[in-house]
């Protein structure tokens, strides 16, 4: 088999060999990560200390389970290692001189999370999820998904990834996690238990347009027509009751329409804030970016600046 020959070449030290063996679980494996860690940045990291270690360990690799489950393995180990260290975590900023934004509703927690974008998505193998799987590939990427995998503890949230959205068996969770099956499934319960109160807690979501839909595409136009028009008033408009607006890194959280547009005619529309938009999208949701900086040049880079998730998706 192309697979042996190609791990026996891997193991006497071949690079090519291993290059070959591991790329085409790269992109899955690094959704996975995104999946743990909630930041396409730390999903990265995570996935290159996945290979590294994988090349390092590849000798002690004695063939029991298939390569892509000894990657999901290696790469659990380094997502566990990644939530135990501070430095995911970005410091508590402070608003920057001249920003004055009104009193927040309450303090946010998860200023790390960011939607993974659909251009990453493209190209990623059709792998149909085990058996066991209970939810849908879509589902399992959304960022109110993504927000609610966030509050579980670290191995319920990897017992829940890798049985609910990947359908491994419960026998090769357990050599992943280095425990008992009875634990697993224990941590498992828990976990859906969870998240089964934190959709109750929440509510009903209404479904978001389907990407790329003409309906995403008029509520992106109208967005950016009336963000770059300085019309707070039409910017509200298309937001729910219950809105909740973020500013990562800021910890700062609004809730309502009122705090909304108090709080976007003190940031985004301040003096001297350029204001030409660009819209991209991400799973289950839509967003807009910035395309020039405070001097109104083009910005060297494009940060998303308002995304859409559907309402009620946030935790409270």
């Amino acid at each position: 088999m192309v697979t042996a020959d190609l791990l026996t070449r891997a193991q006497a030290g071949d690079g090519d060999a291993f290059a070959q063996l591991v790329d085409p679980y790269r992109r899955e494996l690094q959704v996975y990560c995104y999946r743990f860690l909630g930041s396409v940045a730390d999903a990265e990291d995570a996935l290159q200390d996945t290979l590294l270690s994988a090349w390092q360990g590849l000798a002690g690799f004695e063939r029991r389970a298939s390569v892509r489950t000894w990657l999901y393995r290696v790469a659990t180990s380094r997502c566990l290692d990644a939530l135990r260290s501070a430095r995911r975590r970005p410091p508590v900023s402070a608003p920057p001189a001249g920003l004055e934004p009104p009193e927040p509703t309450r303090l946010g927690e998860l200023l790390w999370l960011e939607p993974y974008p659909d251009a990453m998505l493209e190209g990623l193998a059709d792998r149909a999820p085990g058996p066991a799987a209970r939810y849908e590939a879509s589902e399992s990427i959304s960022l109110a998904f993504i927000v609610a995998l966030q509050l579980l503890p670290p191995r319920q949230r990897a017992a829940l990834i890798l049985r609910d959205v990947l359908g491994f068996h419960a026998s090769e969770v357990a050599r992943m996690l280095d425990t008992t099956q009875e634990s697993v499934t224990s941590a498992l319960k828990r976990a859906r238990a969870s998240l089964e109160h934190h959709q109750r807690s929440t509510g009903p979501s209404s479904p978001a347009p389907r990407p790329d839909s003409a309906a995403e595409r008029q509520l992106v136009d109208r967005l950016t027509r009336a963000f770059e028009a300085a019309d707070v008033d039409g910017i509200v408009a298309l937001l729910a009751e219950d809105v909740w607006l973020t500013m990562p890194p800021l910890p700062l959280e609004y809730q309502g329409r009122e705090l909304a547009a108090r709080f976007l005619a003190a940031t985004a529309f301040r003096p001297a804030s350029a204001r030409l938009l660009i819209p991209t999208s991400g799973p289950r949701s839509a967003s807009v970016s910035r395309l020039t900086d405070e001097s109104g040049l083009p910005s060297s880079s494009t940060t998303p600046l308002l995304m859409f998730v559907p309402p009620r998706s946030i935790p409270r």
